[in-house]
């Protein structure tokens, strides 16, 4: 387990992010525990009829209403959480007040501040739903006991983590070096299904500019586009 509660705690921004390239988005499930299960079988090892019997016993749906929050800044993270529908944010407060969008999450996501969640210490983060939503929540000694219990299980969150590290480095290395334009054309092509979803406020707040500046980098992107 210290290699996952290492990785952990380096990669809770980019958490939900590492399902979203690797997934074939399927329609509504008529239950939440099979889009879990579908969302194994597609990106990780596949679980055994026992082992998702597991799943039915460990995780428990929850339905999220807009605005409502999972987690609150000074909260300890209790629970994981596997979006089944919906979209939420993670994000810090600036001490002047300012929102930085740190992580989004759709269908097929994963939202969860880790570093609370395994350390047990208050969150320095918001888990917000920006519609309304129905997550898969799992506590902490429950993933645990099935990481102890399954190897599968074990193997798939460590993979699940090391890919989201590799996506939190690579922001973070643009953060610093490309330009604004430059960060707009690889959220773009690195998650659409966000693009698609977010109004310019949230996007902005992710990508560390202004609403107007970002509607002046779309406004450039038209005669571009036209010319190409």
């Amino acid at each position: 387990m210290a290699p996952l509660r290492q990785a952990g705690a380096a990669a809770s921004v980019a958490y939900s992010a590492v399902s979203a390239p690797l997934v074939c988005f399927m329609s509504q499930p008529s239950l939440p525990l099979e889009a879990l299960s579908q969302y194994f079988r597609s990106n990780y090892f596949p679980l055994t009829n026992k082992e998702e019997q597991e799943l039915a016993q460990r995780f428990t749906a929850r339905p999220v209403k807009r605005r409502e929050f999972l987690l609150q800044q000074g909260e300890v993270c209790r629970s994981a959480s596997f979006v089944v529908a919906g979209c939420f944010r993670l994000y810090a407060v600036a001490p002047g007040g300012k929102e930085h969008n740190l992580q989004f999450a759709v269908e097929q996501e994963w939202i969860t501040d880790l570093a609370s969640f395994y350390a047990e210490q208050p969150s320095r983060v918001y888990i917000e739903a920006l519609e309304p939503a129905t997550v898969l929540q799992i506590r902490q000694d429950d993933l645990l006991n099935l990481f102890t219990r399954y190897h599968t299980f074990d193997r798939n969150f460590r993979i699940l983590v090391e890919r989201a590290y590799i996506v939190l480095q690579d922001r973070l290395l643009q953060s610093i070096s490309a330009p604004a334009e430059e960060r707009y054309e690889n959220f773009l092509t690195q998650h659409p299904h966000w693009a698609r979803r977010l109004p310019n406020t949230q996007i902005a707040a992710y990508l560390g500019m202004t609403p107007e500046f970002l509607s002046k980098i779309r406004k450039d992107r038209v005669p571009k586009a036209r010319r190409a």
